[in-house]
């Protein structure tokens, strides 16, 4: 907020405010030198008066008073400007005041409008990270992680892991029983990923019925394998849907860093042939191979 151009700044009024309690102080000397006058003529007059004189001269009462009264007058003078500064001083500090009162009134409205932008960014951004079915992280999401997780694990030699899920035949749920059917166990899939995960690993929803898992620094690659068996378990108990209940089975590829690859992009895509290689036995989970690469089908049931 801009402050009124007619305004003294604080300083200016504050060095004028001072000058004026300097001057009130000048004024306060004259109407002391003015009572001591007035004392002196008193006294003058006693003095005359005691030595048989009825009255003083009238040259020397004139000189007297009119030199007394000069004196008054310039101290009623004196008084006056100080009492006029002393005013405008006090009246451009109020003023100076209320617009610094209006300034935090308008900073404080714009730190609050401010804050509501920075969430409505923050929410937009989580919006844009994250799956609007399931809440799980996005494929963006994910792959930033495992980016991170790479360079982590080339600092400290962790071994990383991606398990690639896909549903066994969720395709017939979703045919027989509806999307909403569907959606609802995607959802519970989800939710059970996702209360699976260590608070370090990261679980993504990578489209349709198709999760990534990343493991962050497993103990062994058995480690790696009694998780995927874990997560099979989990996933497989039953979900009810109404009065429905849905028995569904993953099947896991799982690639593993650095053995298997050493950039993001490499370790999802074998992850994915392994997954492919487990497809034929609903409910199981494979290493990569080499030769995975090239047997992928493209007519296996979703």
């Amino acid at each position: 907020m801009t402050l009124p151009s007619t305004m003294i700044p604080p300083s200016r009024t504050l060095n004028a405010l001072e000058a004026a309690l300097d001057q009130s102080h000048e004024v306060k000397a004259k109407v002391e030198d003015c009572a001591d006058d007035l004392a002196v003529a008193s006294d003058l007059a006693k003095g005359v008066i005691a030595q048989g004189a009825r009255t003083l001269p009238a040259d020397q009462v004139l000189q007297n008073n009119e030199a007394i009264g000069t004196k008054v007058l310039d101290c009623a003078k004196d008084l006056q400007e100080v009492s006029d500064t002393l005013a405008q001083g006090v009246a451009e500090v109020e003023d100076f005041e209320r617009a610094l009162s209006l300034s935090r009134d308008s900073l404080a409205e714009s730190e609050a409008a401010l804050a509501v932008s920075r969430n409505a960014e923050r929410a937009a951004s989580a919006l844009a990270m994250h799956d609007q079915k399931t809440g799980l992280p996005n494929r963006t999401l994910f792959d930033d992680r495992l980016a991170q997780a790479i360079a982590g694990a080339d600092r400290h030699g962790w071994m990383l892991a991606v398990m690639f899920l896909d549903l066994d035949r969720f395709k017939l749920i979703n045919d027989s029983h509806g999307h909403a059917a569907g959606d609802s166990v995607l959802t519970v899939v989800a939710q059970r990923l996702l209360s699976h995960a260590r608070d370090e690993d990261t679980v993504c929803r990578n489209g349709g019925d198709e999760f990534l898992y990343l493991l962050i620094n497993p103990a062994s690659r058995d480690d790696v394998a009694g998780i995927a068996r874990s997560v099979q378990a989990t996933i497989s108990a039953p979900i009810s849907h109404g009065v429905q209940q849905f028995l569904i089975t993953p099947s896991i590829g799982i690639a593993l860093y650095p053995e298997h690859g050493r950039s993001g992009e490499v370790l999802i895509a074998n992850a994915d042939a392994a997954m492919y290689r487990a497809k034929p036995l609903p409910g199981s989970f494979v290493f990569f191979e080499a030769p995975d690469i090239l047997l992928r089908p493209t007519n296996f049931p979703a």
